[in-house]
């Protein structure tokens, strides 16, 4: 019945048209009376615990560094880049949106950022160069997924906050899976294009690429700076995002000079929003994060999956298309904050490694933006590249079909995972 109640209460409200973290809020009050708990003092005290985190602050400052390489040409200069490399060769302008969100991932950890710039660079480049406008917006929709898994990744920090798993071995366990899934774009999209009749631009001569790279080279610092950085112990994830944030700025304002001083205060504005929102979310998702504890709904998870309890592979199965059928309904954040404290215990009933668990299940929430109907990354593609949802939708499936298929061989084949952590994390 608390289970009943905690989850109808949820998907009432959000029926209703109450924004999510409302939802989340209603639905704690809702399971707070189920419970006789109900104490306005203790919601507010859930409600203010829930944003004073110290590693939570990574997330407005990734934020802002994300902003700042977006308007500040970090972002154009990395897809100049793999245009000198890769733009010559038979569909090339796709090879070069696949190798330009894996660069641009390690750059800011958000996949509505990364999918809109790379909409607004290369869309109109790939339509007026013949490519089919649905498939090349939907491989840019898929390329934006890779946002969330290549570390920086606000998605990791947030996880890493609620389930308390290091962040730093997040980060580092999460860098070969998000390479994968970048590879199996790469293979889908030569499948896909084969039979175009696209003539693709001349080759660039080595000066030229050098010239690019040269441009490029301090955008492409940053990722190495920030893991680095992890790798050697020289600062934390948080401090790292201001890292992120003041590089980006030094660059954009004293390098590259496309930022003025006047140009800085929309940009905080922007960033601010964009951070009260997921914060504001994160909050309201610890008051029903408390609840479920007090209420020992992870026990009662843990019978359902009893059956599956034996056999790590098909719990990991079991919870992936679980998570699957949540991500079709629910945007990434929301969804892990509800679900991780219900997981994790069974997580770790079952032995199974907290942070493998942790880069599967935010892959497959990252995934979860591409998926119809809610689609955040799909909306913001539609949007900028001024195209209908249903197009996108159309253009991304097979794109997303080969994401799911990685998602699956590592839960197949964990080692995929685990021994580049391992290596990584030293």
């Amino acid at each position: 019945m608390t289970i009943v109640v905690f989850v109808g209460s949820l998907l009432l409200a959000m029926a209703m048209g109450i924004p999510i973290a409302f939802s989340l809020l209603a639905s704690g009050v809702a399971l707070m009376w189920h419970l006789d708990l109900f104490d306005a003092q203790i919601l507010t005290q859930n409600v203010i615990g829930g944003a004073d985190s110290f590693p939570l602050l990574a997330v407005p400052f990734f934020m802002l560094a994300g902003e700042i390489m977006n308007v500040g040409g970090l972002s154009k200069r990395i897809v100049d880049f793999a245009l000198a490399l890769v733009g010559h060769v038979k569909g090339g302008l796709g090879y070069v949106t696949i190798m330009a969100g894996c660069l641009l991932s390690a750059l800011s950890g958000s996949a509505v950022a990364d999918a809109a710039a790379l909409t607004a660079l290369l869309l109109p480049m790939m339509v007026r160069a013949g490519h089919d406008k649905p498939r090349a917006a939907g491989l840019i929709a898929a390329t934006g997924v890779i946002g969330p898994v290549i570390p920086p990744s606000i998605g990791l920090v947030i996880f890493g906050v609620a389930a308390n798993v290091s962040i730093s071995k997040l980060f580092l366990a999460a860098i070969v899976p998000g390479l994968l899934i970048g590879g199996a774009l790469w293979i889908t999209w030569a499948w896909l294009v084969r039979r175009e009749k696209i003539v693709p631009p001349p080759r660039k001569s080595s000066a030229e690429i050098a010239a690019a790279f040269r441009n490029a080279l301090w955008a492409l610092m940053l990722p190495v700076i920030i893991l680095v950085g992890l790798r050697m112990g020289v600062f934390t994830p948080t401090e790292a995002a201001v890292v992120a944030a003041v590089y980006a700025l030094f660059v954009s304002t004293v390098v590259y000079r496309e930022i003025t001083w006047r140009d800085l205060y929309a940009i905080f504005v922007n960033a601010a929003k964009t951070s009260a929102i997921v914060m504001f979310l994160i909050a309201a998702a610890m008051v029903s994060a408390w609840l479920i504890t007090v209420a020992d709904l992870p026990s009662k998870i843990v019978g359902m999956l009893q059956p599956f309890m034996g056999n790590q592979m098909l719990l990991m199965i079991a919870i992936m298309v679980l998570v699957m059928v949540v991500g079709t309904a629910m945007d990434m954040t929301p969804t892990i904050l509800i679900l991780t404290p219900v997981l994790m215990p069974v997580v770790k009933a079952a032995g199974i490694d907290p942070v493998y668990f942790g880069v599967l299940f935010i892959i497959n929430n990252s995934i979860g933006l591409v998926t119809p109907p809610v689609g955040t990354v799909l909306n913001v593609v539609a949007g900028v590249g001024k195209i209908s949802m249903d197009d996108v939708t159309r253009g991304v499936v097979p794109f997303m079909l080969a994401e799911f298929a990685i998602l699956f061989v590592m839960v197949a084949f964990p080692q995929l995972v685990i021994v580049p952590a391992r290596w990584f994390g030293g």
